[in-house]
């Protein structure tokens, strides 16, 4: 590396950049394995962009940013100009309404995220070896663009803890909220992880998991070529259910699932419970080097305990197996917690345009980080673990 001049350039669709060069930097070990980080891969954003589930009218525009050195790309971010605050899962919508209360036009706003998707991982994606100034030049021309375009602000969300750390000294201002993750304590079977657990809990998982399995059919987990065509019908119809109550209309399109199975089925686990040979509910999954990822869920027909048994047990039964460290389990969800999994912070940055918004969000801040860590504390000290086994973790 050198001093020479870095080019920032933005993209309006991810076809400009080419799957060699974005994954270079978005996923450089995947070339000996799985990437860390399934969302940020070329082919998951261009099925995104594909199915239309993001670009024009979805309020999510691709401006996808790269940073070139020397004819290189050294570095590169999911960047997208947002018209609403919807699927970010850290949200900003208090903030949004008191700009707009003062007379401020708070939307379009730049965000760098994956869209719909709460997990976190790197946001600021470098070749390696060009981990600091590739981060210094992403961010620097995301704060350009947002300042020459007369935008309110610039967000990253789910960034890792070193991303707001190093963008923290930079000059944006760090946020944390918090998710529920199952951590693999080197668990040789799913009894094993039950013994860490008290007694009561322990005796009410195994009641749910033996509720969930008497539903009248047979629960299946399938992997790559194992999911066929059909399974997405099943899912897309699970995938509407969820959707029209929880967000009034789904995020992704059918074509979205299309093109996953082109492309991401062997990054996919999806739990089917089949009942009389027809899919009634289901879970997808995705897959990284160490964690598996829950992200959707929906029904046909309700069943105890079956929602327990797809999202969280069956997920725990495939990260043990295949040796993963953890499974994130999405956002919200303290029925998680009685379920072996535990609090953890996640974090983003954030730059205003406004002084004195952004100093008043500083302030706001402060005081959420505190209650942020305050809650973490407290639900964690109400988990199904055995004390004995906290304490020797703490």
């Amino acid at each position: 590396m050198d001093g020479s001049a870095i080019e920032i350039t933005t993209h309006a669709s991810i076809k400009g950049i080419t799957p060699a060069d974005w994954d270079a930097c978005a996923c450089p070990e995947a070339a000996d394995g799985r990437p860390i980080d399934p969302f940020t891969t070329h082919r998951f954003l261009k099925a995104l962009e594909d199915s239309y589930s993001v670009g024009a009218g979805t309020g999510w525009q691709p401006r996808y940013l790269t940073a070139q050195q020397d004819g290189q790309i050294i570095a590169a971010a999911p960047l997208f100009a947002k018209g609403h605050s919807q699927g970010e899962y850290i949200f900003d919508h208090n903030w949004a309404h008191a700009y707009e209360n003062a007379g401020g036009r708070y939307y379009p706003k730049l965000q760098i995220a994956v869209p719909f998707t709460p997990a976190t991982g790197r946001r600021f994606l470098t070749r390696p070896g060009y981990e600091a100034v590739g981060m210094a030049a992403l961010i620097q021309g995301a704060v350009q663009i947002a300042a020459d375009n007369n935008l309110s602000s610039l967000h990253a969300t789910f960034c890792t803890e070193a991303e707001a750390l190093a963008g923290a000294e930079m000059g944006l201002q760090p946020r944390i909220g918090q998710q529920f993750h199952w951590v693999n304590e080197g668990y040789g079977g799913f009894d094993d992880f039950l013994a860490s657990l008290s007694s009561r809990k322990r005796k009410n998982i195994r009641k749910e998991r033996e509720t969930a399995h008497g539903f009248g059919g047979q629960i299946v987990a399938l992997t790559g070529d194992q999911i066929q065509p059909a399974h997405w019908d099943a899912f897309w119809q699970f995938y509407q259910d969820t959707g029209n109550r929880k967000w009034g209309t789904p995020y992704l399109t059918r074509n979205f699932f299309h093109f996953a199975h082109q492309t991401l089925r062997d990054d996919m686990l999806m739990v089917l419970a089949i009942r009389d040979g027809v899919p009634v509910a289901g879970a997808l999954n995705f897959i990284g080097r160490d964690t598996l990822y829950g992200r959707y869920w929906g029904c046909t027909e309700h069943h105890a305990c079956l929602h327990f048994e797809l999202c969280y047990y069956q997920a725990i039964d495939f990260a043990i197996a295949q040796g993963l460290a953890r499974v994130e389990a999405g956002a919200q969800g303290e029925h998680k917690l009685a379920r072996g999994y535990l609090p953890v912070p996640v974090h983003s940055l954030h730059w205003f345009a406004d002084a004195g918004f952004r100093d008043a969000i500083a302030r706001y801040l402060v005081a959420e980080r505190d209650a942020v860590d305050q809650e973490i504390e407290v639900l964690t000290s109400y988990g199904p673990f055995r004390k004995t086994d906290r304490e020797e973790q703490q």
